[in-house]
């Protein structure tokens, strides 16, 4: 069946057509929540929070752009909302005074899912910013405005994540370098 008669079919409460939207795109939400969650179990809850929330207002998806989009948003505005009541850090630092956070990916052999894992150990507010802007895109501006926050505090967030996720991989590569020595 083609996507705009399964949303119809949505919009006018059919089970099986929400059973069968759920089905198809479960799976590339819920990798979207785990970018945003701490672990599996809290991602399987933004999951499921999201498509209720879908369900509740398909009636307002009028098939401009792209409904997956659509989706995806909501999928993401439910879990940072469980993040906007966290008491938050608003501190802005220096920008000229940030040191250089790029890695080289050449040098790294670096496992996926250990990212991912380094990714969800950061605090809320640093992983939430993270992956707004290095993975979905967003601007500071536009993440200042979804988290009630300053740009400034968006870049320092950013930043800080950042320099914490490079001394985890650094850390965990030097480790994997020696181990491979070791065994070599």
């Amino acid at each position: 069946m083609d996507t705009r008669k399964l949303i119809k079919k949505c919009q006018r409460n059919n089970r099986k057509a929400q059973s069968e939207l759920f089905h198809l795109y479960k799976d590339i939400l819920f990798a979207l929540s785990l970018k945003y969650c701490k672990n599996y179990s809290e991602a399987e809850d933004n999951l499921q929070d999201s498509f209720i929330t879908i369900f509740k207002k398909i009636n307002q998806y009028n098939f401009k752009g792209s409904f997956e989009g659509w989706m995806k948003r909501i999928t993401i505005n439910k879990a940072i909302d469980k993040y906007k009541k966290a008491p938050l850090l608003d501190i802005s630092i220096d920008e000229e005074k940030i040191a250089d956070t790029r890695v080289d990916p050449e040098t790294l052999n670096f496992p996926l899912d250990e990212l991912l894992a380094f990714i969800q150990e950061l605090p809320d507010r640093y992983r939430l910013i993270f992956n707004l802007y290095e993975l979905d895109n967003y601007s500071h501006k536009e993440i200042a405005n979804m988290l009630h926050i300053s740009e400034g505090t968006s870049k320092s967030n950013l930043h800080r994540a950042k320099v914490i996720l490079k001394t985890k991989i650094l850390s965990s590569n030097n480790c994997l370098k020696k181990i491979a020595i070791s065994n070599g």
